[in-house]
């Protein structure tokens, strides 16, 4: 893993809000207020806090009560996370044009916390919708991924079944796959190939 100052938990809640939709197989596991709630614990980091609110306290994450008007817009943020995971190898600009909307509808702010390992900045919602606070984080997370290692770090699955996103991390920025699953899927299927035309 690289240093830098993209906050990894975002970044990895990103990528799972985009892949909670799997558009080849046909499936969704965002369709209900009870599969949002489980995805908002599932990334505790991600909820609300106010400035004055100590770090371990937030670390811990704010319940929250999504509704039927949480589910719709974070439905609708889904869409455009996973357009910027897809579109930024490909279509850069584009992909930022999206991450500075999501940023500016969200009324994303920073502002400086103090944590167990000293201070550190985090965006934040200035309003107390649940997607703007995921939307704050999120895009955020992306932003610094694409100012720190650059847009070809976001893509989608080289699987041929498979519309997966993921970030690449790593320190060569080699990723194709969304995981190692995949990859050795794809890998499997090329040496069939190559045996049976042999």
């Amino acid at each position: 893993m690289l240093d830098a100052c993209y906050d990894t938990s975002a970044v990895q809640a990103a990528v799972d809000l985009a892949n909670t939709l799997k558009p080849v197989r046909g499936e969704d596991f965002l369709e209900s207020v009870a599969q949002l709630r489980g995805f908002l614990h599932d990334h505790p980091a991600l909820g609300p806090a106010e400035p004055s609110e100590p770090a371990a306290e937030h670390a811990t994450g704010v319940r929250w009560s999504p509704t039927e008007e949480d589910l719709a817009e974070v439905r609708s943020l889904r869409e455009t996370v996973r357009a910027v995971l897809e579109r930024a190898n490909t279509d850069a600009a584009g992909a930022v044009a999206l991450v500075n909307d999501g940023l500016r509808h969200s009324r994303a702010t920073p502002v400086l916390r103090l944590g167990d390992d000293g201070w550190r900045t985090e965006v934040v919602s200035g309003t107390d919708r649940c997607s703007h606070h995921l939307a704050a984080a999120m895009f955020s997370a992306l932003a610094s991924v694409i100012a720190t290692l650059g847009p070809n770090r976001l893509g989608a699955c080289a699987g041929p079944n498979c519309r997966g996103t993921f970030v690449d991390l790593s320190r060569n920025g080699s990723k194709q796959y969304c995981t190692r699953a995949c990859a050795h899927r794809v890998s499997v299927a090329a040496y069939r190939s190559r045996h049976n035309a042999g």
